[in-house]
Protein backbone atom coordinates (compact mmCIF):
# COMPACT_ATOMS: atom_id res chain seq x y z
CA UNK A 1 0.00 0.00 0.00
CA UNK A 2 2.96 2.40 0.66
CA UNK A 3 4.48 1.73 -2.53
CA UNK A 4 1.90 2.07 -4.58
CA UNK A 5 0.77 5.01 -2.35
CA UNK A 6 3.72 6.71 -3.08
CA UNK A 7 3.83 5.77 -7.30
CA UNK A 8 0.45 7.22 -7.73
CA UNK A 9 2.04 10.99 -5.35
CA UNK A 10 5.10 10.84 -7.91
CA UNK A 11 2.58 9.78 -10.91
CA UNK A 12 0.27 13.41 -9.81
CA UNK A 13 3.81 15.48 -9.22
CA UNK A 14 5.35 14.51 -12.35
CA UNK A 15 7.86 12.73 -11.51
CA UNK A 16 7.44 9.73 -14.16
CA UNK A 17 10.65 7.86 -13.46
CA UNK A 18 10.26 7.56 -9.89
CA UNK A 19 6.16 6.90 -9.90
CA UNK A 20 7.63 4.09 -11.90
CA UNK A 21 9.93 2.52 -9.60
CA UNK A 22 7.17 2.49 -7.12
CA UNK A 23 4.82 1.00 -8.87
CA UNK A 24 7.51 -1.35 -10.02
CA UNK A 25 8.28 -2.62 -6.18
CA UNK A 26 4.66 -2.94 -5.11
CA UNK A 27 4.05 -5.36 -7.88
CA UNK A 28 7.74 -7.19 -6.53
CA UNK A 29 5.96 -6.90 -2.65
CA UNK A 30 2.65 -8.68 -4.04
CA UNK A 31 4.57 -11.62 -5.42
CA UNK A 32 5.46 -11.99 -1.90
CA UNK A 33 1.98 -12.31 -0.83
CA UNK A 34 0.09 -15.60 -0.31
CA UNK A 35 -3.46 -14.11 -1.76
CA UNK A 36 -3.27 -11.78 -4.24
CA UNK A 37 -3.96 -7.71 -3.54
CA UNK A 38 -6.53 -6.03 -6.28
CA UNK A 39 -3.96 -2.48 -6.31
CA UNK A 40 -1.65 -4.95 -7.94
CA UNK A 41 -3.58 -4.64 -11.29
CA UNK A 42 -3.96 -0.92 -10.66
CA UNK A 43 0.04 -0.50 -9.89
CA UNK A 44 0.59 -2.37 -13.54
CA UNK A 45 -1.81 -0.43 -15.13
CA UNK A 46 -0.48 3.21 -13.63
CA UNK A 47 2.96 1.93 -14.51
CA UNK A 48 2.30 1.44 -18.48
CA UNK A 49 0.63 4.48 -18.30
CA UNK A 50 3.58 6.49 -17.05
CA UNK A 51 6.02 4.46 -19.13
CA UNK A 52 3.35 5.97 -22.13
CA UNK A 53 3.79 9.64 -20.63
CA UNK A 54 7.65 9.14 -20.41
CA UNK A 55 7.67 7.94 -24.77
CA UNK A 56 8.89 4.92 -23.93
CA UNK A 57 6.39 2.12 -25.16
CA UNK A 58 8.68 -0.77 -25.24
CA UNK A 59 9.09 -0.85 -21.89
CA UNK A 60 5.40 0.35 -21.47
CA UNK A 61 4.12 -2.88 -23.49
CA UNK A 62 6.43 -4.86 -22.13
CA UNK A 63 5.46 -4.56 -18.52
CA UNK A 64 1.56 -4.72 -20.00
CA UNK A 65 2.63 -7.61 -21.14
CA UNK A 66 3.23 -9.34 -17.54
CA UNK A 67 -0.83 -8.85 -16.86
CA UNK A 68 -2.40 -12.56 -17.01
CA UNK A 69 -5.68 -12.94 -19.31
CA UNK A 70 -7.98 -12.15 -16.04
CA UNK A 71 -6.01 -9.03 -15.27
CA UNK A 72 -6.53 -7.95 -18.84
CA UNK A 73 -10.19 -7.49 -18.60
CA UNK A 74 -10.36 -5.45 -15.96
CA UNK A 75 -10.98 -2.15 -16.36
CA UNK A 76 -7.56 -0.87 -15.08
CA UNK A 77 -5.49 -3.36 -17.62
CA UNK A 78 -8.01 -1.67 -20.34
CA UNK A 79 -6.81 1.64 -19.54
CA UNK A 80 -2.78 1.16 -19.60
CA UNK A 81 -3.78 -0.55 -23.71
CA UNK A 82 -5.70 2.28 -24.33
CA UNK A 83 -2.92 4.71 -23.44
CA UNK A 84 -0.27 3.07 -25.82
CA UNK A 85 -3.06 2.77 -28.51
CA UNK A 86 -3.39 6.57 -27.91
CA UNK A 87 0.31 6.66 -28.30
CA UNK A 88 0.32 5.25 -31.13
CA UNK A 89 -2.57 7.50 -33.18
CA UNK A 90 -4.59 4.28 -33.11
CA UNK A 91 -8.14 6.49 -31.47
CA UNK A 92 -10.46 4.13 -32.50
CA UNK A 93 -8.55 0.83 -30.47
CA UNK A 94 -8.53 2.84 -27.36
CA UNK A 95 -12.21 3.84 -27.54
CA UNK A 96 -13.48 -0.26 -28.51
CA UNK A 97 -11.01 -1.25 -25.46
CA UNK A 98 -12.11 1.05 -23.26
CA UNK A 99 -16.13 0.82 -24.29
CA UNK A 100 -16.50 -2.25 -21.39
CA UNK A 101 -15.47 0.49 -18.75
CA UNK A 102 -17.69 3.04 -19.56
CA UNK A 103 -20.43 0.90 -19.85
CA UNK A 104 -19.41 -0.77 -16.34
CA UNK A 105 -19.61 -4.49 -17.34
CA UNK A 106 -16.13 -5.19 -16.62
CA UNK A 107 -14.06 -5.60 -13.38
CA UNK A 108 -12.59 -2.25 -11.53
CA UNK A 109 -10.64 -2.04 -8.62
CA UNK A 110 -11.29 1.54 -8.08
CA UNK A 111 -13.75 4.56 -8.89
CA UNK A 112 -10.61 6.90 -9.50
CA UNK A 113 -10.27 4.56 -12.50
CA UNK A 114 -13.60 5.24 -14.09
CA UNK A 115 -12.47 8.85 -13.86
CA UNK A 116 -9.07 7.48 -15.79
CA UNK A 117 -11.01 5.80 -17.94
CA UNK A 118 -13.14 8.78 -19.44
CA UNK A 119 -10.51 11.19 -19.58
CA UNK A 120 -8.66 8.52 -21.61
CA UNK A 121 -11.34 8.22 -23.36
CA UNK A 122 -12.18 11.96 -24.26
CA UNK A 123 -8.72 11.95 -25.52
CA UNK A 124 -9.41 10.01 -28.15
CA UNK A 125 -12.72 11.55 -29.30
CA UNK A 126 -11.07 14.28 -29.89
CA UNK A 127 -8.48 12.26 -31.95
CA UNK A 128 -11.52 11.51 -33.99
CA UNK A 129 -12.67 14.43 -33.91
CA UNK A 130 -16.02 13.63 -32.10
CA UNK A 131 -15.92 16.85 -30.00
CA UNK A 132 -19.36 15.85 -28.16
CA UNK A 133 -18.56 12.75 -27.34
CA UNK A 134 -14.88 14.15 -25.83
CA UNK A 135 -17.24 16.90 -23.83
CA UNK A 136 -19.41 14.25 -22.10
CA UNK A 137 -16.56 12.08 -21.27
CA UNK A 138 -15.36 15.01 -19.46
CA UNK A 139 -18.42 16.03 -17.84
CA UNK A 140 -19.18 12.38 -16.52
CA UNK A 141 -15.55 12.58 -14.84
CA UNK A 142 -16.31 15.89 -13.55
CA UNK A 143 -19.91 14.40 -11.98
CA UNK A 144 -17.81 11.97 -10.41
CA UNK A 145 -14.99 13.53 -8.87
CA UNK A 146 -17.06 16.57 -7.85
CA UNK A 147 -18.28 14.71 -4.15
CA UNK A 148 -14.80 14.53 -3.18
CA UNK A 149 -13.25 17.46 -5.21
CA UNK A 150 -10.85 15.06 -6.33
CA UNK A 151 -8.39 16.59 -8.62
CA UNK A 152 -5.56 13.83 -9.08
CA UNK A 153 -7.03 11.24 -11.44
CA UNK A 154 -6.80 14.54 -14.10
CA UNK A 155 -3.31 15.27 -12.91
CA UNK A 156 -2.07 11.47 -13.71
CA UNK A 157 -3.46 11.80 -17.27
CA UNK A 158 -2.04 15.04 -17.15
CA UNK A 159 -5.24 16.68 -19.83
CA UNK A 160 -5.05 20.32 -19.39
CA UNK A 161 -5.73 20.85 -22.96
CA UNK A 162 -9.05 19.09 -22.79
CA UNK A 163 -10.02 20.53 -19.45
CA UNK A 164 -9.35 23.86 -20.72
CA UNK A 165 -11.69 23.30 -24.03
CA UNK A 166 -14.47 22.00 -21.88
CA UNK A 167 -17.36 24.81 -21.84
CA UNK A 168 -17.66 26.51 -18.43
CA UNK A 169 -20.52 28.09 -19.37
CA UNK A 170 -22.22 25.03 -19.59
CA UNK A 171 -20.46 22.35 -17.22
CA UNK A 172 -22.02 21.61 -13.73
CA UNK A 173 -18.90 21.34 -12.18
CA UNK A 174 -17.35 24.81 -12.75
CA UNK A 175 -15.77 25.71 -9.83
CA UNK A 176 -14.09 21.80 -9.55
CA UNK A 177 -13.34 23.00 -13.05
CA UNK A 178 -11.44 25.72 -12.49
CA UNK A 179 -9.62 24.45 -9.42
CA UNK A 180 -7.96 21.24 -11.37
CA UNK A 181 -7.02 23.96 -14.10
CA UNK A 182 -5.10 26.09 -11.28
CA UNK A 183 -3.52 23.15 -9.84
CA UNK A 184 -2.22 21.74 -13.13
CA UNK A 185 -0.63 25.69 -13.62
CA UNK A 186 1.09 24.79 -11.33
CA UNK A 187 -0.78 26.10 -8.01
CA UNK A 188 -0.74 24.58 -4.58
CA UNK A 189 -4.33 22.64 -3.40
CA UNK A 190 -5.82 24.69 -0.35
CA UNK A 191 -6.68 22.10 2.08
CA UNK A 192 -9.79 23.01 4.48
CA UNK A 193 -9.42 24.19 7.85
CA UNK A 194 -11.36 23.11 10.61
CA UNK A 195 -14.83 21.19 10.77
CA UNK A 196 -17.22 22.23 8.37
CA UNK A 197 -20.52 23.83 9.26
CA UNK A 198 -24.06 21.86 8.88
CA UNK A 199 -27.30 22.52 7.04
CA UNK A 200 -30.28 22.57 9.20
CA UNK A 201 -32.02 21.03 6.67
CA UNK A 202 -30.43 18.90 3.96
CA UNK A 203 -30.47 20.12 0.32
CA UNK A 204 -32.36 16.97 -2.23
CA UNK A 205 -30.47 15.48 -4.88
CA UNK A 206 -31.73 17.66 -7.29
CA UNK A 207 -30.69 20.64 -5.63
CA UNK A 208 -27.81 19.10 -5.07
CA UNK A 209 -27.41 19.19 -9.15
CA UNK A 210 -28.93 22.77 -9.56
CA UNK A 211 -26.46 23.79 -7.03
CA UNK A 212 -23.57 22.52 -8.85
CA UNK A 213 -24.41 24.73 -12.36
CA UNK A 214 -24.87 28.05 -10.12
CA UNK A 215 -20.78 28.99 -10.15
CA UNK A 216 -21.35 28.84 -14.09
CA UNK A 217 -22.73 31.78 -15.86
CA UNK A 218 -25.53 29.64 -17.17
CA UNK A 219 -29.27 31.66 -16.70
CA UNK A 220 -31.90 29.68 -14.81
CA UNK A 221 -33.63 28.83 -18.19
CA UNK A 222 -30.15 27.91 -19.51
CA UNK A 223 -30.22 25.26 -16.34
CA UNK A 224 -33.11 24.44 -17.16
CA UNK A 225 -32.59 23.33 -20.58
CA UNK A 226 -29.32 21.16 -19.40
CA UNK A 227 -31.76 19.44 -16.99
CA UNK A 228 -34.50 18.79 -18.89
CA UNK A 229 -36.92 21.05 -16.48
CA UNK A 230 -38.97 23.70 -16.67
CA UNK A 231 -37.55 27.23 -15.63
CA UNK A 232 -40.04 27.68 -12.84
CA UNK A 233 -38.98 24.15 -11.49
CA UNK A 234 -34.98 25.70 -11.37
CA UNK A 235 -36.09 28.60 -10.27
CA UNK A 236 -38.06 27.15 -7.43
CA UNK A 237 -35.37 25.20 -7.02
CA UNK A 238 -32.47 28.03 -6.39
CA UNK A 239 -34.86 29.72 -4.18
CA UNK A 240 -34.79 26.27 -1.68
CA UNK A 241 -31.27 26.57 -2.14
CA UNK A 242 -30.68 29.85 -0.93
CA UNK A 243 -33.06 29.27 1.70
CA UNK A 244 -31.28 26.32 3.17
CA UNK A 245 -27.30 27.97 2.64
CA UNK A 246 -29.24 30.96 4.50
CA UNK A 247 -27.89 33.53 1.19
CA UNK A 248 -29.49 36.27 -0.80
CA UNK A 249 -27.76 36.05 -3.67
CA UNK A 250 -26.87 33.34 -6.06
CA UNK A 251 -22.90 34.06 -5.16
CA UNK A 252 -23.45 34.03 -1.56
CA UNK A 253 -24.54 30.67 -1.98
CA UNK A 254 -21.67 29.43 -4.07
CA UNK A 255 -19.72 30.56 -1.36
CA UNK A 256 -21.65 29.05 1.70
CA UNK A 257 -21.91 25.80 -0.40
CA UNK A 258 -18.12 25.87 -0.69
CA UNK A 259 -17.76 26.20 3.11
CA UNK A 260 -20.06 23.33 3.30
CA UNK A 261 -18.22 21.25 1.54
CA UNK A 262 -20.97 20.92 -1.35
CA UNK A 263 -19.02 22.51 -4.07
CA UNK A 264 -15.23 21.82 -4.48
CA UNK A 265 -13.21 24.81 -2.67
CA UNK A 266 -11.78 27.37 -4.64
CA UNK A 267 -7.71 26.85 -5.32
CA UNK A 268 -8.00 30.56 -6.46
CA UNK A 269 -5.87 32.93 -4.05
CA UNK A 270 -8.59 35.04 -2.21
CA UNK A 271 -8.32 39.13 -3.51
Amino acid sequence: MVRYSRGIQRLGQGHLELAVAEFVEAQRLQSLMVTPDPLAIQARGLQVQALVRMDDLPAAREALATASDAEREHSETRAALAAIQLAERDARGATDVLAPVLAGTVPIVSGFSVVNALLLDARARTMLGESSAAEEDVERALDLAEPDALILPFLIVAAPDLLQRHPRYRTAHAALLANILDVLAGAPVRARSGALPELTEALTDTELRVLRYLPSNLSAPEIAGEMFLSTSTVKTHMRHIYEKLDAHRRTEAVDRARELGLLGPSARPSR
